[in-house]
């Protein structure tokens, strides 16, 4: 063999090794390789229009709010309402009317105590006036009208937010970034200073005044 021959067939050789290399043959009975499909981005067209409940808590808003000691501020409510629920029962028992007797107490525009139910006039005269002469119960009262409308408030806003991710900036604004100044006291007056400075009446719902305590009553 020539030495011509020789490199003509080395040359052809390398050449088809490097076809080889660039485009490789398909092997038979092997489907082309196809792109895998991607799962579509949260919010994306198609996608669910509620943000997974699992995602809330990468939101930093949505981790301060779940972070709120809402079962002590329960705990801390229900001791006025028990006193306040005790405090009526014993009135009904110290006036020989019937323990299921309905009562509804609220606050009248000059802020004493105001009784109704279906009892005498003179009846809920002297209840009113036991009422306003007992400090105690004026006090536990005044916290409760503000204590409860506002945990009312956070527990479904709350609840929204861990079943949809629904996002409140109400209930944003109300919780410091820093724990320490998450007390039930602290949350109270943010709620009752945005509750003033509130123009559009949304909030007309929690005004103190309005409040009322229904014993033996069904909504």
């Amino acid at each position: 063999m020539s030495l011509l021959t020789s490199l003509i067939q080395a040359s052809t050789r390398f050449q088809q090794a490097m076809d080889n290399r660039q485009a490789p043959a398909e092997q038979p009975g092997n489907s082309p390789v196809t792109e895998a499909h991607k799962p579509e981005a949260a919010g994306s067209p198609g996608g669910d229009r509620f943000t997974p409940s699992d995602q809330v808590g990468q939101d930093p808003a949505s981790l301060k709010t779940r972070k709120l000691p809402l079962n002590q501020y329960k705990q801390t409510v229900a001791q006025d309402l028990s006193f306040i629920r005790d405090t009526l029962r014993h009135k009904l028992a110290e006036y020989n009317l019937h323990p299921a007797t309905a009562v509804n107490v609220s606050k009248g525009e000059n802020g004493k105590t105001v009784v109704e139910g279906k009892f005498s006039d003179e009846l809920r005269s002297k209840i009113e006036q036991d009422l306003n002469n007992n400090r105690s119960f004026s006090e536990a009262f005044s916290r409760l009208s503000v204590s409860e409308p506002t945990l009312h408030f956070m527990d479904n806003a709350l609840k929204l937010n861990q079943a949809y991710g629904v996002s409140n900036s109400l209930l944003n604004s109300l919780v410091s970034e820093n724990q320490q100044f998450n007390g039930l006291q602290d949350v109270l007056h943010r709620f009752d200073n945005l509750r003033r400075n509130s123009s559009s009446g949304a909030m007309a719902g929690a005004d103190p005044q309005r409040y009322a305590f229904n014993l033996n009553t069904r909504a």
